[in-house]
């Protein structure tokens, strides 16, 4: 229970004073430089998608054949806001600067979910192997200065990090993009180096298996488990999902089954953090669905084991829920098929989502959030909805009165059943039918340069003294991003060559192997959680629990001081060109944008300055975007998966902010819930009960067409005040998604009025 953790910890903390650990530290240490312990601060940074493009060149063009290269234009001193051009030098240097000013002694740890090499998107300038590896070492050498055991300075003579930074791949991190072979290969192994003051000694091995690895960010209370996303990657070509017993996906995934029941058996919790996280919804998918099943399955049995899980990749602001129905009867076997025919089609060749193909899936995760089970409010029809002459026409007074109070009994009993129906339906009052998976937006300027600090629970914690680490040396090289050199890493041309050949073989036996009856794998379907064990703290607040996070973004548009009063922006804007969107043609009868299409960026049109702004350095800086913990708008009560199934529901169905049960309402039902901590619905239910479920979902789904339809007939003028709408909830969804860029307007004409559903089908990008 939760007032026994802190008798644990004060005994580990004992056990670490006998061992000299805590020995004559001060409590309330501000400042660790210089010391070999630290306090927990209840605070760690999530961090994704760098894209350091070494060859960004200030006010070159942001048009497709340019790519902020060549040409002149508008792409800014510290990027191009909006575009599809990656992160200029100068905006990796001045986002670390920020982060050892603000937050470096705030926090406990880092997760750091990859891409940290520039895409390949001009043909001019390819990409090289030397190239990605450097780009790479240069970010480390970025953590390492504000991280290393002495803070500022220069960092890189010591053996030590102030606090854990665990890192993973990217899917540009490696060449060709996309493609990540089995391991051991030539990337496990340099990476293996490039990261050998983050990997634990004991890790190293795994690591270099596969890529994967884990580190204890609080020794014996909470591990952080880096995934190789790029093994379960949809647009992965050189493996193939996690059914086979001889694909790296099956390995990994054994390999996460296995730390998980470690942790568990030791009393820990875990973090997942990757790169692609596991996007699933109708018509779309990032991951291979034999590894969605696994995956999902996995957060299932071991949810009173992990914390959270936190992915990149997607560069929009939005969270997931893994719906543990969605598990296949044969998943839940142990037995998966080997050769399956994908179900789904990849969100876009790499993966990654643009404005054009994010509106189709933002829409897509409404849809399937409509559909989440509803508490059904018991609607009073009593005389009172009549007037009171009416009443007395047709009853006495003492007539009325005894109708009213048995009206007001009936209604009590049937709301009542209605909680108990509802709270059955998601899996318990903790919601344990769901997973919750966190999408943090980037720091390449796609939209706005972005960063997160969450909040973790740490009560009972608060006096434990955490060993600083001793790690390999940090790679000694300058901080400040080199000309691009030749490298003995190999030939890029014969890489290639080598990996076409070796996918190519591939596709044939899985061609030949798809003619036969596809082979059957067994596996190990892990215990779930003891029947008397409490709640995760994913689903109820304890120590560690996530209870929040607060969202910086660097407002580009005015650090670059471009596009201000007093400086004169040359345009080539024509009146009767069509209307854009980041500079992409919006088709004023439909209200679709051209998808897969590059972005200009929202000054796509101007192409140059009179005169030339100088932004001074000391102009940079993150600002609160928004903090959920204070944050009326988002809905969010704590991070636990409750909120979010609740949250989720307004969003799909436009109700308002404060609707449905709160945990705090179904108190009264903890009797008639004690013995269903851990509800029939999570667990491998009947098929009527499944087929019921289908059901009432599909009916749900016909009451929003219905009401939908109605809609149409009161669309009247454009609404500029979104506040207090009916869809409220969706319309900060989709404004936060694009990390507060997109026009008011824009999100009405492309979401739907008030950020509502969209009006017709031309809306589906």
């Amino acid at each position: 229970m939760l007032h026994a953790r802190p008798a644990l910890i004060v005994g580990l903390c004992a056990l670490q004073q006998l061992l000299g650990v805590c020995a004559g530290q001060p409590a309330g240490t501000a400042s660790l430089d210089g010391q070999s312990t630290r306090r927990l601060k209840g605070r760690f940074l999530h961090i994704t998608d760098f894209h350091p493009d070494p060859f960004y060149k200030t006010y070159s063009s942001t048009e497709e054949e340019a790519a902020c290269h060549r040409q002149r234009g508008p792409a800014g001193f510290y990027g191009a806001e909006t575009s599809a051009c990656d992160s200029p030098v100068s905006l990796v240097n001045e986002t670390f600067r920020w982060i050892h000013d603000h937050i470096r002694d705030d926090i406990d740890f880092v997760v750091w979910t990859g891409d940290s090499a520039r895409h390949d998107n001009d043909e001019k300038l390819p990409r090289t192997q030397a190239e990605i590896i450097q780009q790479n070492e240069f970010l480390v050498t970025k953590f390492a200065e504000v991280f290393g055991s002495h803070g500022g300075g220069h960092a890189l003579s010591t053996h030590s990090l102030r606090i854990p930074v665990v890192p993973t791949f990217g899917n540009n991190d490696i060449m060709p993009h996309n493609i990540f072979l089995n391991g051991p290969n030539k990337w496990t192994k340099k990476y293996l180096d490039i990261w050998r003051s983050f990997i634990p000694e004991e890790q190293r091995h795994q690591f270099q298996q596969g890529g994967w690895f884990h580190v204890e960010v609080i020794p014996g209370q909470l591990a952080v488990i880096s995934l190789n996303t790029m093994y379960f990657f949809a647009s992965n070509s050189g493996v193939d999902g996690c059914a086979n017993k001889h694909e790296p996906g099956y390995e990994h995934m054994e390999w996460l089954r296995v730390q998980l029941q470690i942790l568990r058996d030791r009393g820990m919790k875990a973090i997942l953090m990757g790169h692609v996280p596991p996007a699933r919804v109708e018509s779309k998918e990032s991951w291979d669905e034999t590894c969605w099943q696994k995956y999902t399955l996995w957060q299932r049995q071991y949810r009173d084991v992990i914390v959270g899980s936190l992915y990149g990749h997607m560069n929009i602001d939005h969270f997931m829920l893994q719906d543990f129905k969605q598990l296949k009867k044969s998943t839940k076997r142990g037995e998966m098929a080997s050769i399956a025919k994908p179900e789904r089609v990849g969100l876009l060749e790499d993966g990654e989502v643009t404005v054009a193909s994010a509106s189709g899936y933002l829409l897509d995760l409404r849809q399937a959030w409509a559909k989440l089970p509803v508490p059904t409010q018991f609607r009073k029809r009593s005389l009172s909805d009549h007037s009171a002459e009416d009443a007395m026409d047709h009853f006495s007074t003492w007539q009325w009165i005894i109708s009213k109070l048995s009206i007001s009994n009936a209604s009590k009993k049937v709301g009542k059943g209605h909680k108990k129906k509802y709270i059955d339906k998601i899996g318990g009052k903790y919601a344990e039918r769901y997973s919750v998976t966190h999408v943090s937006p980037s720091v390449v300027p796609n939209y706005f340069p972005t960063l997160r600090i969450f909040e973790y629970n740490i009560t009972g914690l608060e006096d434990l003294i955490v060993p600083i680490r001793h790690s390999p040396k940090i790679i000694d090289h300058p901080s400040t991003q080199l000309p691009i050199s030749s490298s003995d890493f190999g030939d890029d041309a014969d890489w290639e060559r080598e990996i076409d050949l070796l996918i190519r073989r591939k596709q044939k036996r899985k061609e030949k192997e798809s003619r036969k009856k596809p082979k059957k794998y067994k596996f190990k379907i892990p215990n779930g959680p003891s029947k008397s064990a409490p709640p995760g703290p994913a689903y109820s607040p304890q120590p560690l629990t996530l209870t929040g996070y607060v969202q910086y973004f660097a407002n580009l548009t005015h650090i670059n001081n471009d596009f201000v009063e007093g400086v004169q922006s040359v345009t080539t804007e024509n009146e009767d060109a069509p209307r854009t969107i980041f500079g992409l043609a919006v088709d004023g009868e439909k209200g679709e944008i051209e998808a897969n299409k590059w972005k200009e960026g929202k000054h796509g049109k101007h192409q140059g300055k009179k005169p030339r702004p100088k932004p001074h350095p000391k102009a940079f800086g993150f600002e609160v975007e928004y903090d959920t913990k204070a944050d009326k708008a988002g809905g969010l009560r704590d991070l636990t998966v409750r909120s979010y199934v609740d949250l989720a529901r307004r969003i799909g169905r436009g109700q308002s902010a404060t609707a449905g049960y709160g945990v705090e309402e179904e108190e009264e039902l903890d009797e008639m819930n004690a013995d269903d901590l851990y509800d029939s619905d999570i667990e491998e239910g009947s098929d009527d009960e499944e087929e019921e479920e289908e059901e009432e979902e599909e009916e749900d789904t016909d009451q929003d067409t219905k009401n939908n339809k109605k809609k149409k007939h009161h669309k009247g003028k454009k609404h500029r005040k979104h506040k207090h709408g009916r869809n409220s909830a969706w319309f900060t969804f989709v404004k936060r998604a694009f990390v507060g860029t997109m026009d008011p307007a824009d999100i009405e004409e492309l979401f739907g009025r008030e950020g509502g559903a969209a009006e017709d089908e031309g809306m589906e990008l």
